[in-house]
């Protein structure tokens, strides 16, 4: 390990401890002493540390575990940008109406595909013997609406 990898890991934690120290002082007095340690035999550091204080100071952001509410319309265009991106289908001959295999010139592997980008698009598994029957955007639009409980 380097002097340099040495530093930033202790200016790294030094940081963290700063963090630490704000949000509950009382019981944060070790880390300020090694955060004074680190700081004192190093000047580069102390520098470092009293420069980008503000720019370490954390923000606290909630994140709720539900997914975003999906519309037919959103579910639309994500099919769509999803076919679009796939090298084998020219975005200009593409349409919500478009057959995958007669309209746009796919054959069953890249029906294939198609299936499991959808699969990773939506986050679930869509069964073969539901998948033999999707073969146009407009019937995924509704398999994956049904699968949400979507209606509109």
């Amino acid at each position: 390990m380097s002097l340099t990898q040495v530093v930033r890991s202790c200016s790294r934690f030094a940081a963290k401890s700063l963090r630490v120290t704000a949000a509950v002082s009382s019981t944060a007095q070790p880390q300020m002493r090694l955060m004074h340690r680190i700081s004192s035999n190093s000047p580069a550091v102390s520098a470092l540390l009293n420069q980008n204080y503000s720019a370490w100071q954390s923000q606290f952001v909630r994140n709720y575990s539900a997914k975003p509410p999906l519309t037919l319309k959103l579910i639309g265009e994500r099919v769509l940008l999803v076919l679009k991106l796939y090298d084998k289908i020219d975005p200009s001959k593409l349409s919500v109406d478009s057959h995958f295999i007669n309209d746009l010139g796919l054959d069953s592997l890249d029906h294939v595909e198609v299936i499991m980008a959808m699969e990773d698009e939506f986050g679930f598994e869509i069964p073969d013997s539901d998948a033999e029957k999707l073969l146009k955007p407009a019937d995924i639009i509704k398999y994956v609406a049904d699968k949400e409980d979507i209606y509109d």
